[in-house]
């Protein structure tokens, strides 16, 4: 969305401070806030949506199905979108992953704009909801990617944030171990997360990472750390000194 619709952007530093009528006030405009920034929903959901739709028609159209990365991939990596860079590409994110085809796992995808769009498309009948693969589907290639890359000195996890996103990629390793029984499957390597999520009961985001042991994620001697802090200044800080190592 940053790629096609950066100019569009509404930044609100003030967000602490905002009343009911300046929220309503930005949804009338079409800017959903997340936090201190609004995704403009023309510019941004409605520019891809045209596109995305496509390729989902021709893969349900030919009984095709493909995870919901693999969709983003296919559309970024056809060209469709470069009338719309407002940014360089080289500084893509999304570009980068599309070009190396870099495994991505999106659990609960439904839980996205992009996921609310096609069930409204599945709900007028126009596509099928199996011709995007989903949960379950990422777990079991999960499982096959980690089997093939865990040899040697092992998978780490760096975790940013919480939620589905973080719980639901490093439970792949007790679900082989415990459910699967196959017990030659070796711990996540070593363990970080960045995170400003305050300890509290029933709080994944804010866990300790002693508790994941007690899920059978990390081993008892796997190197942990926990970087309480904003992610959007740390990660770019730890990412730049690792390359540059």
């Amino acid at each position: 969305m940053n790629l096609v619709a950066h100019s569009h952007y509404k930044r609100v530093p003030h967000y602490r401070d905002l009343s009911p009528q300046e929220e309503w006030d930005l949804l009338e405009h079409g800017f959903n806030r997340v936090t201190d920034t609004c995704i403009p929903e023309e510019e941004a959901f409605r520019r891809l949506q045209k596109h995305i739709h496509k390729l989902w028609k021709e893969a349900d159209d030919k009984g095709e199905r493909y995870l919901p990365h693999e969709f983003m991939y296919k559309m970024v990596l056809s060209g469709v979108l470069e009338e719309y860079y407002e940014i360089d590409p080289k500084h893509s994110w999304m570009i980068a992953a599309a070009e190396k085809n870099l495994p991505i796992i999106c659990p609960g995808w439904e839980d996205s704009t992009m996921g609310n769009i096609f069930a409204s498309y599945c709900i007028k009948g126009e596509l099928k909801a199996t011709t995007v693969r989903g949960g379950i589907e990422y777990m079991v290639w999960l499982s096959d990617w980690y089997k093939h890359n865990s040899g040697g000195k092992g998978v780490g996890f760096f975790q940013i944030g919480g939620g589905i996103a973080g719980d639901f990629p490093i439970c792949v390793v007790p679900m082989m171990y415990q459910d699967l029984g196959w017990t030659d499957v070796p711990f996540w390597s070593y363990f970080c997360q960045i995170s400003d999520s305050t300890t509290s009961y029933g709080s994944y985001s804010g866990a300790v990472p002693n508790e994941k042991i007690t899920w059978g994620k990390l081993g008892i001697d796997t190197p942990k750390f926990i970087v309480e802090s904003d992610a959007t200044i740390v990660a770019p800080l730890i990412f730049a000194y690792l390359l540059k190592w």
